[in-house]
C-alpha cells in the first residue's frame, strides 16, 4: 500500500519539485523512471532472497530502507540526489513487495487466501486513488518534500507490525551459492526492456534507441534462459517455471495491468491537455473507476471460491477489454470506467490468488517477485502502446489539442486488444473440479495434504539441497 501511495502522490508533486530544484523535464521524468527500472529489475531477485533468508527479515529491511530513502529525498539539495535516492527507494521497494505476498501464503492456508488477497487488492486501489488527492493537499500546504516525509511514520508502523506478528516459515530453499549470474542477467534484461518501453512516448517504436533497447532485452533474455538451464541453483526454479497456472497468471497480470495503465495514461492527456482540467479535478473524475475496483475486489474473492479461478478470470478479462473499448465514447466517469474497474478487480484477485496459492512449497518469494514484475512491466507496455497509437501526441491547445483527442480512440482500441489477449492465459487457470476441496481452487499443494503432488510442483532434488 505504501508503495502504491508513493507512486501516485509523486505525480502531483513533480511540477512543484521541478520549479523548486530548477530541474528539466527529462530530469523530473527520471525521478519516476529510476524507481520503475530498479523495482522492476530486482523483484525476482528479492523474492529469491526472501525464500533463502526469510521473508519477515526481508520485509523489515525493505520497509525501513524505503523510509530512509524517503527521508533522504525530503532533504535532497538537488535533483541528482532525488534521482539517486528514488533508485534506492526502488531497490528497497523490490525487497518489500514479494515479501508481502509470501507472508500471506505463510499466514493463511490456500483455501483461505481469497479474502486476504482481495483485501490487499482493495488497499492498493485505495492508496492509488488517494495518492493524487493527498498529494495535492500536501503540496499545496506543506510543499513537495512533505510527500516523502509522510512515508517515514507509515513505514515505521509497518515494520513494527511485521516484527510483532510471528508466522511459521517453511523450510528455506536455495541453500547453495546465490545465483549471481542469473540475477545479473535478469536485472539487465528487465532494465533494458522497461527503459526501452519508457522511451517509446518520446522516440516512437521504430527509433534506434527503442530498437536497440528491445533487441538488447531479447538477447539478454535468451542468455538468461541458457544460463538457467545449466545452473545448479537457478534463480527461477524448475518447479516454478513448469507451473502452468503460475505462468498463465503472470501473462494475465501483464496484459490486464498494461491495458488499465495505458487507458489511464490516455485519460490523463485527454482530460488535462484537451479538456483543460487540473490534476486534482482529473483525479476526482477517475475516482468512480477506482471505487468500483476497490468494492469489487472482495466480491471477486467470494466468486472465485464459488466458481473457480478460470471462470472469474475469463469474465474479468472480458470486462477489462470491454471497459477500455467503452471509454472511446465515455467521459471516463461513466459505464466504461465502472466496467473496467470491476473487470480489473476480478483479474487481480483471481490471478494473484492463483499465483500465491499455487506456489510450490518454499518458493512463495520468487513467485511473488515474478508477479510483481509482471504488474510493473505491464504498465510500461500499456503506456508505450498508447503513445505509439497516438495518445497525447501533440497535446495542447487548438489544432494540437484536436490531434491529441484524435489519437484517443486508436489508442484505446489498441489497449482493449492487449487486454483481450489475456483471455488465452485466463483459460489456462485452474477450474473448479467437481468434488474438489476448496483449497484446490487456488492450487494447494496436494503433497501437504497427504496426496501425491504433481511432478511440476516438486522442487528438483538439487534445489532442495
Amino acid at each position: 500500500m505504501i508503495v502504491a501511495l508513493d507512486g501516485t502522490v509523486l505525480v502531483v508533486a513533480q511540477p512543484s519539485m521541478r520549479r523548486d530544484l530548477g530541474a528539466t523535464v527529462a530530469q523530473v521524468q527520471w525521478t519516476s523512471t529510476a524507481y520503475l527500472l530498479t523495482v522492476a529489475a530486482f523483484l525476482v531477485v528479492a523474492g529469491r532472497l526472501g525464500d533463502r533468508y526469510g521473508h519477515p527479515r526481508l520485509a523489515v529491511i525493505g520497509v525501513l530502507g524505503f523510509a530512509a530513502a524517503s527521508a533522504g529525498i525530503a532533504l535532497a539539495p538537488g535533483v541528482g540526489w532525488v534521482i539517486a535516492l528514488r533508485a534506492a527507494q526502488g531497490l528497497f521497494g523490490a525487497l518489500l513487495q514479494p515479501a508481502t505476498l509470501a507472508l500471506l501464503r505463510l499466514a493463511y492456508p490456500p483455501d483461505r487466501l481469497g479474502t486476504p488477497v482481495a483485501i490487499r487488492t482493495s488497499a492498493i486501489g485505495v492508496a492509488a486513488a488517494a495518492g493524487p488527492l493527498l498529494g495535492g493537499l500536501l503540496v499545496a500546504h506543506l510543499g513537495w518534500r512533505s510527500v516523502f516525509v509522510v512515508n517515514v511514520p507509515i513505514a515505521l508502523v509497518i515494520a513494527a507490525l511485521i516484527l510483532a506478528v510471528r508466522v511459521r516459515e517453511p523450510e528455506r530453499t536455495g541453500a547453495g551459492r546465490p545465483p549471481l549470474g542469473s540475477a545479473a542477467l535478469l536485472v539487465a534484461a528487465v532494465a533494458a526492456l522497461v527503459h526501452a518501453l519508457a522511451g517509446v512516448p518520446a522516440y516512437g517504436w521504430t527509433a534506434p534507441p527503442t530498437l536497440i533497447g528491445l533487441g538488447g532485452a531479447v538477447g539478454l533474455a535468451v542468455l538468461l534462459v541458457r544460463w538457467e538451464r545449466r545452473a545448479a541453483h537457478p534463480l527461477v526454479p524448475a518447479a516454478v517455471a513448469r507451473s502452468v497456472p503460475v505462468m498463465a497468471s503472470m501473462a494475465l497480470l501483464l496484459t490486464a495491468s498494461g491495458g488499465l495503465s495505458g487507458a489511464l495514461f490516455t485519460a490523463t492527456f485527454l482530460l488535462q491537455d484537451v479538456r483543460g482540467l487540473g490534476a486534482f479535478d482529473t483525479a476526482v473524475r477517475l475516482l468512480p473507476l477506482t471505487a468500483v475496483m476497490v468494492a469489487g475486489a472482495p466480491l471477486a474473492g467470494i466468486a472465485q471460491r464459488r466458481f473457480g479461478a478460470r471462470r472469474i478470470a475469463l469474465v474479468g478479462t472480458g470486462l477489462v477489454a470491454l471497459g477500455i473499448a467503452g471509454l472511446c465514447t465515455e467521459s471516463f466517469t461513466g459505464a466504461g470506467g465502472a466496467v473496467l474497474g470491476a473487470g480489473f478487480a476480478a483479474v487481480m484477485v483471481t490471478a494473484t490468488g492463483t499465483v500465491v496459492g499455487d506456489a510450490p512449497p518454499g518458493y512463495a518469494g520468487v513467485i511473488g517477485g515474478l508477479k510483481q514484475t509482471a504488474t510493473n512491466v505491464g504498465p510500461a507496455l500499456g503506456i508505450a502502446l498508447a503513445a505509439g497509437a497516438g495518445a497525447g501526441a501533440g497535446a495542447g491547445d487548438g489544432a494540437a489539442g484536436a490531434a491529441a483527442a484524435g489519437g484517443t480512440t486508436p489508442a484505446l482500441l489498441t489497449l482493449a486488444a492487449l487486454a483481450a489477449a489475456g483471455l488465452l492465459p485466463a483459460s489456462l487457470l485452474p477450474g473448479r473440479p467437481r468434488g474438489a476441496a476448496a483449497g484446490d481452487l487456488v492450487g494447494e499443494d496436494a503433497g501437504r495434504r497427504g496426496e501425491r503432488a504433481p511432478a511440476a510442483h516438486r522442487p528438483a532434488d538439487r534445489e532442495r539441497r
